[in-house]
């Protein structure tokens, strides 16, 4: 990439999506600065937190499938690179297997089995029979059979952000905790400000701000982004029982009741969350608490599905927030009137384990690679509908 003043590329946002994307860049042998106000990883971002899902199944959507299986395969390689085994460190993956309830008529989970199938992911499909046999913490009630992601399971989700920023860092990434104030109309000089007043050069820009981005981008992006509000829990397994530890429990999800969970890792307990989106959120000043409504909901299919469970307390809770388009699909696009900026978002719900897909295809996409339909900034609308699961 040409040399400018400053850097080839500033990249605003180090969550995973901007991460990955440096990572890349620096690849490709760009000067890269990448900015954060709050610093990788924190607690407000998206991407902060202990834990995500890293799942292959998509439903009928294999753009995400091959994404994920990309991301997996590479995930697994940053993480071998840092493990004194040669393998995956356990610090930043637990291959716990993914589990997907599914109803007897079960469109969704039949189009998961389908699409690992397509792709080679190692998988298995398993009877009613089979599922209380090797699980007997669940209540299965009105699932018939599931589909098991044997190779999946759960990415630690800070640790593995800043493992990326160290990596980058070494490709010669420069990292600093500063925010952008602001974003003029037209870089005619090639510089956005900081909080500190300083000036900073780049020859282009990729915003990959996640909840923030329709805050850098009112005008554009308030009413393309929702930003929701997202509880999370973790139950307490009574002393001495390990039937929900990771070797005797997958991560599972249950999109059926829009639910999902984790085994405990690290002795946090099992962590259970609502996928359906809540109130608008503000990822600033937000108050991160949880609501009594969903205390009560989570309790309520925590006694039905896990009955070893229903006098279990909530020994911590968490407050993240979605940054969904109208559909779910990811918004990785060049910005319509600053023609050297380009936006890096939408993708809170599902996106972390895509990380370093995205990265691959943002150093593309700048490097003048054909973009996809599904993510540009035209396919966005309005009207909230989700299709992306």
């Amino acid at each position: 990439m040409g040399k400018a003043k400053g850097y080839d590329v500033a990249v605003v946002g180090a969550g995973v999506f901007g991460v990955w994307t440096a990572y890349h860049l620096a690849l490709r042998r760009a000067s890269v600065l990448l900015l954060d106000g709050y610093g990788p990883g924190n607690s407000r971002a998206s991407s902060g937190g202990e834990s995500r899902i890293m799942r292959l199944g998509y439903g009928r959507d294999r753009i995400y499938s091959e994404s994920a299986h990309r991301s997996l395969k590479q995930w697994l390689q940053l993480f071998s690179s840092k493990a004194d085994s040669g393998r995956e460190d356990y610090q930043y993956f637990r291959r716990t297997g993914m589990l997907w309830l599914a109803r007897e008529v079960d469109d969704y989970c039949q189009a998961v089995l389908d699409n690992l199938q397509t792709i080679g992911a190692h998988h298995e499909k398993l009877a009613r029979a089979e599922l209380d046999k090797r699980y007997p913490q669940i209540n299965f009630g009105p699932v018939r059979w599931a589909v098991l992601e044997n190779d999946s399971g759960v990415i630690m989700a800070r640790r593995a952000v800043r493992a990326v920023v160290d990596e980058a860092i070494k490709l010669g990434v420069t990292f600093r905790q500063r925010s952008v104030t602001a974003v003029p109309s037209q870089l005619i000089d090639n510089s956005v400000s900081l909080d500190n007043g300083e000036a900073v050069f780049a020859e282009r820009f990729v915003f990959a701000c996640g909840p923030w981005l329709p805050k850098v981008f009112p005008e554009l992006l308030s009413e393309l982004i929702h930003v929701t509000k997202q509880d999370v829990f973790f139950i307490g397994p009574p002393a001495g029982n390990a039937f929900f530890d990771s070797n005797n429990f997958p991560t599972w999800i249950d999109f059926n009741d829009q639910v999902y969970g984790m085994p405990n890792l690290d002795e946090r307990g099992f962590k259970i969350a609502i996928d359906a989106h809540g109130e608008t959120f503000d990822p600033d000043s937000g108050e991160r608490i949880v609501s009594k409504a969903n205390i009560e909901t989570v309790r309520r299919y925590v006694a039905e599905r896990f009955p070893m469970l229903a006098n279990a307390p909530i020994i911590e809770t968490r407050v993240c927030q979605y940054e969904n388009t109208s559909s779910g699909d990811f918004l990785l696009d060049r910005h319509p009137a600053i023609e050297n900026v380009w936006l890096a978002g939408g993708g809170s719900g599902h996106g972390f384990k895509h990380g370093p897909a995205v990265g691959e295809y943002m150093a593309k996409l700048l490097e003048g690679g054909t973009p996809e339909p599904r993510f540009s900034l035209a396919s966005k609308e309005k009207v909230y509908q989700r299709r992306v699961f």
